[in-house]
């Protein structure tokens, strides 16, 4: 099974880089050659272009929810998220709504994705760093993702 982990932010945007610094431990674990390992700032539709032609794929990235304590890590699937109705912007696109897109198209897109999501707090000042809750979260991420990428 050919698997992408794409580690998705900003990397000057504080905790939304958080995604990007996950990738990039995890990709020093594995040698795998049915695992490919991708940082991105996509979104929308631009995402498509990176999903195709993996089986699976593995999210991981910064999220901010009402309730939700910075340095937090979910797993969760598609299905956790609702789908927008197309834009004027490919870029307002969610993931679902891309996925849904692609399959739509006849892309090959992935059949299993999961993600790992971070619970963040600063993500619109300029910054190359996490805040320490988020950073002392990035061991935890890679140690779930990497026990993820071992169970298949």
């Amino acid at each position: 099974m050919k698997t992408l982990v794409l580690g998705l932010g900003n990397p000057v945007l504080g905790d939304d880089g958080v995604g990007l610094r996950v990738v990039e431990q995890l990709r020093t674990l594995f040698e795998d050659t049915n695992l490919a390992f991708k940082e991105s700032c996509a979104s929308g539709l631009d995402l498509l272009e990176e999903i195709t032609g993996y089986d699976r794929l593995i999210i991981i990235d910064a999220i901010q929810t009402e309730a939700g304590q910075v340095g937090q890590v979910y797993r969760l699937t598609i299905d956790d998220f609702t789908s927008s109705h197309l834009s004027g912007s490919p870029h307002s696109v969610d993931l679902a709504t891309a996925v849904e897109l692609g399959k739509k198209l006849g892309e090959s897109v992935p059949l299993q994705i999961d993600i790992f999501a971070v619970e963040v707090s600063e993500v619109n000042k300029f910054s190359e760093s996490c805040t320490p809750e988020v950073e002392l979260a990035i061991p935890l991420a890679v140690d779930m993702v990497a026990k993820e990428l071992k169970s298949v």
